[in-house]
């Protein structure tokens, strides 16, 4: 599996600094006294999930005012590396070349998801169209631009596809699930490694008709209000997708499979790639090897600062995030069903434990 270290920066994950700061501002000083005020920025798939967790933890920690919001992986990078929120959440770990600049960052795996490829094609919304990572990356690419092409007819035999153009959905602001889908299609096909590579950004091909959407509910809504569509999206927002009737493709795996994102799945998966984590945590978890491994999984990191401001700060975030990570708490079963995502096994706990401890004042 390719891990190639190209990050193309976006200009756009930066534009929400102002707003987000200013709104962790006011909630400072609506913050009682004695409290500490925590803002989470970041990816929109991980933001259903702190959002499950911010009523429940602020009930038992009064003490905690913890604001969440959806802006995206890259600004979630660039706020947590820049000190203007406390939790940068994000589908990507940082670059070696974002690291070197903030070396005291760290990337701490939450919990572990994965991402459909999801369709709106009348009348085959129900069947589970089977695609591949050399198909995608020529649909995303231009070469491919009809339903009913060659290509996707020679994987989905029987299937009477619709001699209709192909509207290709892609997110505009940076984003995680665009460093993971472009890190499948790199990884499945060497050709898009060559020419777009992957990264929370990248230069999409100029194709007619197709359209870009922000965060995970602009892509659900772009799906929806476009017939013969396809998208990316989190599996966070799988209820969604699902209210709304629309398709959810299986996926080629290394293997040659096409599989679901299903949790045993998922799950086979994680099982391949978790022994590979190394003690810094920042792995691509793409593309596992294993006949039932689903192809698109990834960890959900929280980036953090290793070095705050303030002892309070310091233990109201190591507690946070011990809290999250933990079967008892973040990671029990009914917050991860909740957003169709797989606990952390305890191997991994152990190492995001570790990294946990090394934030001091």
């Amino acid at each position: 599996m390719s891990l190639k270290p190209v990050f193309k920066q976006s200009v756009l994950r930066v534009a929400m600094v102002g707003v987000i700061a200013g709104s962790a501002l006011m909630s400072a000083g609506l913050a009682q006294a004695g409290s500490v005020s925590i803002l989470e920025t970041g990816s929109s798939l991980l933001y259903p999930l702190f959002n499950l967790w911010q009523p429940v933890y602020t009930k038992e920690h009064s003490s905690v005012q913890l604001t969440t919001a959806s802006t995206g992986s890259g600004t979630g990078q660039a706020q947590s590396m820049q000190g203007l929120a406390q939790i940068g959440a994000s589908d990507a770990y940082l670059s070696g070349a974002q690291m070197k600049q903030h070396p005291g960052m760290l990337n701490i795996p939450m919990a572990i998801s994965s991402q459909m490829v999801n369709y709106n094609v009348p009348g085959l919304n129900g069947d589970h169209l089977k695609l591949s990572g050399p198909v995608l990356a020529d649909i995303y690419a231009g070469k491919v631009t009809k339903w009913n092409d060659p290509a996707i007819a020679k994987l989905n035999p029987g299937v009477k596809l619709p001699d209709h153009s192909i509207v290709a959905i892609h997110r505009t602001d940076g984003s995680g699930d665009t460093f993971i889908f472009t890190q499948y299609l790199s990884d499945s096909t060497p050709w898009w490694s060559d020419k777009y590579s992957y990264g929370t950004s990248v230069s999409w091909a100029p194709v007619q008709g197709n359209i870009g959407a922000v965060g995970n509910p602009g892509m659900v809504d772009a799906l929806k209000n476009n017939p013969y569509s396809v998208a990316y999206i989190g599996v966070s927002f799988k209820k969604q997708i699902m209210d709304d009737h629309l398709g959810e493709a299986r996926i080629e795996n290394k293997a040659g499979h096409f599989v679901l994102p299903e949790i045993r799945n998922v799950k086979a998966a994680a099982a391949s790639m978790v022994p590979k984590t190394p003690a810094d945590q920042r792995i691509s978890l793409i593309f596992a090897p294993g006949a039932e491994s689903y192809p698109i999984i990834n960890y959900e990191y929280a980036l953090v600062d290793s070095h705050q401001p303030s002892q309070e700060m310091s233990s109201s975030l190591k507690s946070l995030l011990s809290w999250a990570i933990s079967s008892k708490g973040g990671n029990a079963e009914h917050f991860m069903k909740s957003v169709n995502f797989v606990a952390l096994p305890p191997s991994v706990v152990k190492q995001s434990t570790t990294q946990i401890d090394k934030i001091h004042a």
